[in-house]
């Protein structure tokens, strides 16, 4: 069956050709108010995402994924192995917001919020509008032979993009290995690090590439958050819409001529002048309806206020609006869905500011020394050994610190080192020690005894273990 003409779009995505080949896209430049206002969000954003890793808050990375070392910092709290569950809670919470955000207003994240597009729009493209002109000067630049201008404009571009990618790659890599670390092999040379210089060296070729030749079709391709508009969109959410009631009319869209009663003749709003197409970023034709494509980035919107303007006629024709508020005027309300989510949101993040309360500064975790038994001394006195871990979380070292046994009567021995120590700051304490107990209270062959970790005479943190015993036959 032939797919009808107002149709062909939805056979393929906006940046593919009918042969199949890419079809590169030369957006116009956008201007606008929401164009200022992505500007003003965006730049806060870049300079967030920039000093993050280079802020310090009570001696801790204000943001640090070090995957390897298995070691997190969000907003300055330390994150360790022992904390996983804590850093699985905050990722669930950030799914389930931009699930909410989804729900409500569409692919508004992709738009106003995503790395990728706020370098992309706010960055690469601006520098490329500054070297090569606005969307016509570059076509023609794209269809010049490689005369002097051409190489000279696409040499400064790339060279600028590469230096720009190694400094987003710089960025990344402090993010991962922590800021201090990538400033001292900065001041140690790179041939003194050639093991992270390689990861530098693809993290820059993997943002060239992507800002310099992939670009678009990272947000329509390779990114599964499209996908999920399908399923998570509904009639009543806020997307950018084209008011196609209003923009059709009775007889549908015509070229604007001047003097000429469009309504009396019954056609709409809409003058087909195609600037919304041309400023897209992806390609796409609001006018055809929500599509995977679509990044809600507002050029069109601010594209088409300015053609009303021009021709006396009310802005708004794109604009953000859901499919019911367009059909039938409702407004926006929150739905059950909303509420649900919501309702998800509110309880996981009171859960996760619970655990954040109750966690402790240390964290120990005592467990017996692998294929070894207890042994039977002296006066009935039963000894197992144990090694001990010490996790300080804080920013600081944690001085005097002795181990007890609180639930015996009984004595623990730390080997080799004396009976307090300091577990140094954003450090481990490790060792082995022994537990002695008479065997007259102890109530079987296992028994869990709980020991304490004080500084000084304070308790700042307790665990258990399973202590071994001679096995009682009544």
């Amino acid at each position: 069956m032939e797919t009808p003409n107002n149709e062909k779009f939805r056979d393929s995505i906006g940046t593919v050709t009918e042969e199949g080949k890419r079809a590169w896209v030369f957006p116009k430049k956008p201007n606008g108010k929401y164009y200022d206002k992505r500007k003003i969000v965006s730049y806060f954003l870049l300079a967030f995402l920039i000093l993050s890793p280079f802020i310090k808050i009570n001696g801790n990375q204000f943001l640090m994924f070090n995957v390897l070392e298995r070691r997190f910092n969000i907003f300055s709290f330390p994150f360790w192995p022992q904390d996983f569950h804590l850093f699985v809670i905050s990722m669930i919470i950030g799914v389930v917001f931009i699930t909410l955000f989804t729900v409500a207003f569409g692919r508004i994240f992709c738009g106003w919020i995503c790395p990728q597009t706020i370098f992309m729009e706010m960055v690469f493209r601006r520098i490329e509008y500054w070297i090569e002109g606005d969307r016509n000067k570059q076509r023609k630049l794209d269809r010049q032979v490689w005369d002097s201008e051409k190489i000279k404009k696409r040499i400064l571009k790339w060279f600028i993009f590469l230096v720009i990618s190694f400094l987003i790659a710089n960025v990344f890599l402090a993010y991962l290995i922590g800021s201090d670390k990538l400033l001292r092999y900065v001041n140690e040379g790179p041939l003194q690090h050639l093991s992270t210089l390689f990861p530098l060296i693809i993290f820059t070729a993997v943002f060239y590439f992507v800002f310099a030749w992939f670009r678009e079709q990272v947000c329509i391709i390779a990114c599964p958050y499209g996908r999920l508009q399908g399923v998570l969109l509904d009639t009543k959410s806020i997307v950018v819409a084209y008011d196609h009631k209003r923009g059709e009319g009775e007889n549908g869209r015509k070229k604007f001529r001047k003097n000429e009663d469009r309504q009396a003749l019954g056609h709409g709003d809409c003058i087909d002048c195609l600037q919304c197409v041309h400023v897209c970023p992806t390609g796409i034709d609001i006018r055809n309806g929500t599509q995977l494509e679509c990044v809600n980035c507002t050029a069109c919107i601010d594209e088409c206020d300015h053609i009303m303007e021009s021709i006396n006629l009310p802005k708004g024709l794109i604009r953000y609006a859901s499919e019911e508020n367009i059909e039938q005027k409702v407004p926006f309300k929150l739905t059950a869905r909303m509420k649900g989510y919501i309702a998800v949101l509110s309880i996981l993040t009171g859960l996760l500011i619970g655990m954040l309360f109750l966690r402790n500064d240390v964290e120990a975790t005592v467990l017996r020394l692998p294929g070894q038994l207890y042994e039977h001394k002296d006066n009935n006195i039963i000894s197992n050994v144990f090694t001990y871990k010490l996790v300080n979380k804080t920013s600081h070292d944690i001085d005097n610190v002795s181990i007890k046994l609180m639930s015996h009567k009984g004595e623990l021995k730390l080997v080799a080192t004396s009976d307090t120590f300091t577990v140094p700051s954003q450090g481990i304490a490790e060792g082995t020690l022994f537990v002695e107990i008479n065997n007259s209270v102890l109530s079987g062959d296992r028994n869990k005894i709980k020991i304490g970790v004080y500084q000084g005479d304070t308790l700042i943190e307790t665990t258990t273990a399973n202590f071994l015993g001679p096995r009682s036959y009544k």
